[in-house]
């Protein structure tokens, strides 16, 4: 999911330490740009005229809502809506970030320094999804108890500000899969510009590269419990042991990863254009002396490498 709460993110404390720089060599910078020009061929092959027009129907649609709180995990997504709410509504439109256990400290940054970058209002709401048994219990409909706790926490701060809307980032292509949350958004109507102005995700990351916003090739993101499987209770001390995992492995210059946990084994998924660089032996001892430290006895690398959801596998059998 996209701590005390803070008005804005230089009154928040016990931050975690930015990692240390990745190494600069040639498979980082292999991996890099092959991820970069897979992106802008599928720009490549967007037609402008179609994106001119779902872009000015977007606008048209948050201008409409007149007054609006942005649920902004940092993602592209999200954080392209946020833009794009302040560029339609100016100071009627304010990006809320969940202070979650269950959402990275450097996504957090990240957030804040797109925020600080392009102008718009940002805020932080604490959460308390890990008070709730439902959440913690980990089960198929996990994602509808967190987001079903930030919305009612957006509703409150909507009711004591006097704002008419929440509104999400969920896009067109976000409505073919299995996001429980999207449940928890309709039963508070929260309202979703970027599928209703029939935008994609390709179409998303073109629109923000057009616009010069530096998150267009952020590598997609998800909320740390999203890597514990189904079924496995959920607690803040399992996720902060995945996070401590993934900024080692984004230290090592890795891009697009994550950090599966199955109990005392850890499954690293890492995106196929890395993994070269990822299976070799000098990185397995790498891995190794990540993982074992934080408790986990086998130490393994999928061969498949990263895919958006894959513990939903699970649940199709």
């Amino acid at each position: 999911m996209d701590a005390a709460v803070g008005a804005a993110g230089s009154q928040r404390t016990h931050r975690m330490p930015h990692p240390a720089a990745g190494p600069s060599g040639l498979s980082r910078y292999t991996s890099d740009m092959a991820s970069l020009v897979t992106l802008q061929a599928k720009s490549a092959e967007l037609d402008s005229q179609t994106l001119d027009q779902k872009e000015q129907h977007l606008f048209r649609i948050l201008e409409g809502l007149g007054c609006v709180i942005v649920a902004y995990s940092g993602g592209t997504d999200s954080a392209y809506l946020a833009w794009a709410a302040h560029r339609a509504l100016g100071h009627n439109a304010i990006a809320i970030t969940a202070d979650s256990a269950s959402i990275p400290e450097s996504h957090k940054r990240d957030a804040e320094a797109f925020a600080k970058e392009t102008g718009f209002r940002h805020e932080y709401i604490s959460t308390y999804e890990f008070e709730n048994p439902d959440y913690v219990k980990n089960d198929k409909d996990r994602c509808f108890h967190c987001k079903d706790e930030l919305f009612t926490r957006l509703d409150d701060y909507a009711a004591d500000r006097g704002f008419r809307h929440v509104i999400y980032g969920v896009n067109k292509d976000d409505l073919s899969d299995y996001r429980p949350g999207q449940r928890a958004a309709k039963i508070h109507e929260a309202a979703a510009p970027l599928a209703d102005a029939g935008l994609t995700k390709p179409e998303i990351r073109e629109l923000a590269r057009r616009a010069g916003l530096s998150i267009w090739d952020r590598p997609a993101a998800a909320c740390l419990s999203s890597r514990v499987p189904y079924g496995t209770a959920v607690t803040v001390e399992t996720i902060k042991t995945i996070e401590q995992g993934e900024e080692s492995l984004k230290a090592l210059g890795f891009k697009q990863f994550r950090v599966r946990f199955h109990g005392d084994l850890v499954r690293i998924e890492i995106a196929k254009a890395e993994l070269e660089a990822a299976m070799r032996p000098e990185m397995f001892e790498a891995f190794v002396r990540i993982f074992k430290p934080l408790g986990f006895h086998y130490v393994t690398l999928d061969v498949e490498g990263y895919r958006q959801g894959s513990l939903n596998a699970a649940l199709q059998k």
